[in-house]
């Protein structure tokens, strides 16, 4: 079991952690904003974003793209958010997830239903060519959250929050996904953010069991972080890539998201392993 230290506090409800040019960055979505941290706990405003929720990546230049409702958004040197891609005709559903390949590919995934107060249906992913085409490449996820790409970029690995399960997908030189299969069935966990580590491990945040775990391909649990509130996302960085990062909120069920309002944290553990392709 390892522990935790506090990095930031006060956060209305923190997500999409990613580490930076030596800061996290991450979006509060109570706020409307995303923040970028730094390891001493200074924090700096680096955008406003009028949605809920919204998610964010970089890619393989550090340009920063952001999914703010049915759009895919890129920051432009002035610092202002333009649009660089339409979702919309994919799906009217809340949009959630982004991750970026080496070639500037973008996935974006959809849950599929209204959230908080919807009846469940699957959601999709889909991909957002570097010229801002878009097309659905798969479908049948159930709810998915966060997302990596292997180091080599051939495969994508993806949360299924209610199927309690990651799922792998390989990917294509056109960038379609397929030969669909879990990479590792966790019947008694809810996995939401993910990050990968140097050693092929995923770490994955679980918020109703107030965790961060560690798990192998095919299930084997290797190391758990156990916390005090919701661990929403998780994200390796740092000066050697061991730092992992928890993006955590006080959580009693999607009717009350008002009430975790400057719960928000983030804290810190010192991983096994490097973030995968470090440095």
């Amino acid at each position: 079991m390892l522990d935790a230290e506090i990095l930031m506090t006060g956060l209305q409800l923190g997500e999409s952690p990613r580490w930076h040019d030596e800061r996290l960055w991450l979006s509060d979505w109570g706020a409307q904003t995303i923040l970028a941290v730094d390891l001493a706990g200074r924090s700096e405003t680096i955008a406003h974003v009028q949605a809920f929720p919204f998610s964010i990546a970089f890619d393989a230049n550090g340009q920063l793209f952001v999914v703010a409702m049915s759009r895919v958004l890129r920051r432009a040197a002035d610092g202002t958010l333009v649009p660089h891609a339409d979702l919309g005709a994919l799906s009217t559903r809340p949009w959630n997830e982004i991750v970026i390949d080496g070639s500037g590919n973008a996935y974006v995934n959809n849950i599929g239903f209204d959230f908080p107060g919807g009846e469940f249906a699957p959601g999709i992913v889909a991909l957002v060519r570097p010229d801002g085409t878009v097309r659905q490449v798969a479908d049948g996820v159930a709810f998915p959250n966060g997302m990596v790409i292997t180091a080599d970029n051939r495969t994508l690995i993806l949360a299924e929050s209610y199927g309690n399960c990651l799922t792998a997908f390989d990917i294509a030189a056109d960038g379609s996904l397929s030969n669909r299969r879990v990479w590792a069935a966790m019947p008694d966990a809810y996995p939401d953010g993910i990050c990968l580590d140097a050693e092929g491990a995923i770490w994955f945040a679980d918020v109703p069991n107030r965790s961060c775990t560690r798990v192998r391909q095919g299930g084997t649990v290797l190391d758990r972080v156990s916390i005090d509130r919701g661990c929403f996302a998780c994200m390796l960085g740092g000066p050697e890539g061991r730092t992992l990062f928890l993006v955590a909120n006080e959580w009693n069920g999607p009717d009350q998201i008002g009430e975790a309002a400057g719960t928000g944290r983030v804290l810190t553990v010192r991983a096994p392993a490097p973030a995968a392709g470090w440095p």
